[in-house]
């Protein structure tokens, strides 16, 4: 993960007369909020018990900046690797499982030459509820677009090279045989919370109608040919880093899974993603796009790029649609204490977050992202 400066998660300055125990409790809430909910002395005990950590002080364990909803990470001072801590468990897994999930897909990953690798794992235990992963620190920082954007493309072609195993062998990732049908039943079940969502008329009625037209597609496309390959599925400029050699490194495996390749590449190029991390943020511009599926598909075997090529103007509008409907879970479920509210994060991500999702609802916005769908010639 990126070079990032510690960040306190709670920002409310202690006034008189406030007491020396109070100030150890917030202290400690602070540190569990930073840490994705973990205990900080908990993953000490934890990590000092593995080869290689049995030297590790307490005051070398170093809280990183807040820069996803679904996990935190600390990083092991002088080790070159980082703690990556799960907030939730991906696809709704329970803990246990999440952490085998999660370890499996930087283990099959690997091969691409474009993640952190995987060193150690951290069961679920007292303190570490949802258990943490020891994983490579990457040095290095965020992409510039879209000077950044070739990279990105290289990188995502060396994951979606990777072979894919038979089917009994592909858990504990998940395996999606129809991705446009298995993406179809994620947009269906987070578009229940556009009703909640406080939507103006205008952005609910451009929505429904491309449910609509994503429904239909769905239907017609059923049986027809469509490759499947390792994805990362959460693929927006801001979950990649760019080492000084100019490799791109995608850094958040959360969501790995054997699907779509067009899903990634239109994930790391619509507006809703390339807007996404403040740090990257871009709109880009038609022939920007074009230029980054070229370079994709000159680093592809031919025979894979020519499957995956049709499929990748009508999965841009399916990719925005999925962000879009999840967007409208989130404003719903972040007012609720789930696991990405401000109460379990720093406020100020959380505002910059809350900012976004305001962006992506405007009518206007979500007007002008269509009309790039109907006519960009990068389609």
């Amino acid at each position: 993960m990126r070079a990032r400066d510690p960040l306190p998660c709670v920002t409310a300055a202690l006034t008189p007369p406030a007491t020396r125990l109070t100030f150890r409790r917030e202290m400690m809430n602070t540190e569990k909020c930073i840490a994705g909910g973990a205990d900080m002395a908990a993953l000490h005990r934890a990590l000092i018990g593995y080869a290689g950590y049995t030297d590790i002080a307490r005051d070398e364990l170093e809280p990183m900046q807040a820069k996803g909803l679904f996990h935190a990470h600390v990083r092991i001072r002088g080790s070159a690797t980082i703690l990556r801590i799960p907030r939730v468990g991906s696809f709704g897994l329970p803990p246990a499982a999440n952490l085998d999930y999660q370890s499996a897909s930087f283990a099959r990953a690997a091969e691409s030459g474009h993640v952190p690798l995987l060193h150690a794992t951290i069961s679920p235990r007292q303190g570490i509820p949802w258990g943490a992963l020891v994983i490579s620190e990457i040095e290095g920082g965020a992409p510039s677009l879209p000077g950044g954007l070739p990279a990105i493309a290289r990188a995502l072609a060396a994951l979606h090279s990777v072979p894919v195993p038979p089917s009994p062998e592909r858990p504990p990732l998940p395996s999606n045989d129809d991705p446009v049908r298995a993406t179809l039943d994620v947009i269906e079940a987070q578009a229940r919370f556009l009703d909640d969502a406080g939507l103006a008329p205008d952005t609910r009625r451009q929505i429904d109608y491309e449910l609509a037209g994503a429904r239909r597609f769905a239907a017609d496309v059923t049986g027809q040919d469509m490759p499947i390959a390792l994805v990362g599925t959460d693929t927006h400029p801001g979950n990649f880093m760019m080492q000084p050699d100019g490799t791109a490194m995608f850094v958040d495996i959360e969501k790995m899974l054997y699907g779509a390749p067009a899903i990634d590449l239109a994930h790391a190029t619509v507006y809703t993603s390339t807007m996404w991390d403040a740090d990257v943020a871009a709109a880009l511009n038609d022939d920007e796009v074009a230029a980054f599926y070229a370079v994709y598909f000159d680093a592809l075997p031919r025979t894979l790029g020519d499957r995956i090529r049709p499929w990748c103007g009508p999965l841009r509008r399916f990719t925005w649609l999925r962000t879009t409907t999840w967007c409208a879970k989130w404003r719903v479920e972040s007012q609720n204490g789930q696991a990405w509210s401000a109460a379990q994060h720093d406020p100020v991500y959380i505002a910059s977050v809350r900012k976004r999702v305001d962006d992506y609802f405007d009518p206007e916005t979500i007007a002008r992202i269509r009309t790039g769908f109907d006519i960009g010639t990068s389609v």
